[in-house]
């Protein structure tokens, strides 16, 4: 059985593709895609999650680790395009958080939400107000039917 194990292994190892595909140069970045993947996704959400540190610290290991990844021997390609993207979402994450915390996103933000919902409130107002008229109109009618009707009977 070890002579089979070892005959494969063998096999595996004389073959380039195979030889990249069953080592870690591989395997490691694609499973820590993971984090660049996370953080590109993360830039659509609202910047008021974003954590300064965190992004802070993220930028650091992906500047170390795209250093690494070109130091190492062999050099690691796909390591250093797994932290570069990781680089540049987390260099994204932290202008949105600049921009959001120190530069007046904020403020903006919240003027803008502010006036959503008074037009929300405005437009919530005009159609109860439509809805009073309309049922008022209604019950006027009716009781101008019944005024008809009884002034009808009394003259009789």
């Amino acid at each position: 059985m070890a002579a089979a194990i070892s005959a494969l292994n063998a096999k595996i190892r004389s073959q380039p593709v195979l030889n990249y595909v069953c080592s870690t140069h591989f395997w490691g970045p694609v499973s820590n895609f993971g984090i660049p993947i996370a953080a590109v996704l993360d830039t659509q959400k609202d910047p008021e999650i974003i954590s300064g540190r965190m992004t802070g610290a993220l930028v650091l290991y992906s500047g170390t680790f795209m250093r690494y990844a070109l130091a190492i021997q062999p050099k690691n390609y796909l390591l250093f395009g797994c932290h570069f993207v990781n680089f540049g979402a987390q260099l994204t994450q932290g202008y949105r958080y600049m921009q959001f915390w120190n530069f007046g996103g904020r403020e903006a933000s919240l003027e803008a939400k502010a006036k959503t919902e008074a037009n929300q409130i405005a437009q919530d107002g005009k159609s109860i107000a439509g809805d009073a008229k309309a049922g008022a109109e209604g019950i006027l009618g009716d009781v101008k039917q019944r005024a008809g009707d009884l002034k009808q009977k009394v003259v009789r």
